[in-house]
């Protein structure tokens, strides 16, 4: 909430914050509250680009229960549905788009969206954005804005291409960091089980037979990895649920739905498809994989422990994640708890992490994936 004082007085912000951190309050009240009262337009004047559909669903649901009592029109727009329900909403007017990248850019294109009113701009989860390809959309959509506007841009992290968007962007931003490191530590019990990889999936099944499991996030690397998790959770007698970006929109929905009411005690999730989550009551995330960016592991454990709750971390770790496990600890700053197993053998140990101007810089384990498709789908 530290933003919304300096977006009330016109400021453009850079934000540097992890998903949970109420930054989505934060950017939509201060829009809200400028476009409220005012003489009704045709042409939107606030847009607010997310990297998935979930999260531009989440978004615009968050301005739907603000802004109830303001009467705002408002537009999703995303990939993987027909085009033709958005379309006819943008054509009676709206005040407010909420959008991915890459659908947005679709209508654009054949002249449906037409952005020259735009007075209020964010882009959040930025740099999901870019591993998702969509650094190119994102240029031609802001080139397509008027100049005088507000800008606001939150990112988990800052990589080279969106600390560049960022300097053509903002003008003179205040910049916002709420540190990775108070999600992992405060709340979450972090522990990691050293095992063999053919043998996750039957650690797996050993864990969900402790009935204080009882709404599960499982995290995996690859979508054929989700289903094969699903599938065997299923067949042991949990019910589960997959979701990634090959599952239609309908099936993710149905999905998530059926995870938020309790039919589905687990969602076996990717990295991509699951940033935006919020679902309440999340007890334990499991890392069935761990991933190869330090970064997405506050991510994914920020599923649980929202609005203040106590929550769970487990991590499996076979010996070709170990770089992974490291890289995560000098991240947080925190060596996770081992609840069984041991470390590999020869490895060393982490080291307690330096603070402060003479903390060396992080070198990490394994070289980043670099991507250059689009992933729509996602």
């Amino acid at each position: 909430m530290r933003a919304i004082p300096i977006l009330l007085d016109g400021r453009d912000i850079l934000g540097i914050a992890q998903t949970g951190t109420g930054k989505t309050a934060a950017f939509a009240l201060p829009v809200l509250q400028r476009l409220s009262g005012r003489e009704r337009c045709r042409a939107p004047r606030a847009l607010v680009l997310a990297p998935t559909r979930e999260l531009a669903i989440q978004i615009a649901d968050a301005f739907k229960a603000y802004g109830a009592p303001t009467k705002l029109r408002l537009a999703l727009v995303y990939g993987g549905i027909s085009p033709r329900g958005q379309i006819e909403t943008l054509r009676r007017g709206v005040d407010i788009i909420v959008a991915t990248p890459g659908r947005l850019v679709d209508l654009m294109n054949q002249g449906h969206v037409v952005l020259r009113d735009i007075e209020s701009l964010v882009l959040d989860e930025a740099d999901r954005m870019l591993d998702m390809g969509f650094i190119r959309d994102m240029r031609k959509i802001v080139a397509a804005l008027p100049s005088r506007r507000q800008s606001l841009m939150f990112s988990a992290t800052m990589p080279a291409e969106i600390a560049r968007l960022a300097k053509d962007m903002l003008r003179d931003p205040v910049r916002i960091d709420i540190a990775p490191k108070a999600v992992a530590i405060e709340l979450i019990h972090q522990s990691v089980h050293f095992v063999d990889g053919r043998a996750k999936l039957g650690a797996l099944r050993d864990l969900m037979a402790d009935a204080d499991l009882s709404r599960v996030i499982v995290f995996t690397r690859t979508k054929r990895r989700a289903n094969i998790v699903a599938q065997d959770l299923v067949e042991a007698g949990v019910a589960a649920e997959a979701i990634h970006g090959n599952k239609s929109q309908g099936q993710r929905q149905r999905a998530l739905n059926n995870f938020r009411k309790g039919s589905a005690r687990v969602l076996v999730a990717t990295d991509i498809a699951a940033r935006g989550i919020d679902v309440p009551g999340v007890t334990h995330v499991i890392n069935f994989e761990l991933p190869n960016e330090p970064e997405s592991y506050v991510h994914r454990i920020g599923r649980t422990a929202r609005a203040g709750a106590q929550g769970s971390a487990v991590s499996f770790c076979d010996v070709e994640e170990y770089g992974y496990l490291r890289d995560i600890e000098a991240l947080t700053c925190v060596p996770i708890a081992i609840a069984s197993g041991k470390r590999p053998s020869g490895a060393i140990p982490p080291k307690p992490a330096q603070k402060g101007r003479n903390a060396p810089k992080r070198q990490r384990s394994r070289p980043r994936r670099q991507g250059n498709g689009r992933r729509r789908a996602a």
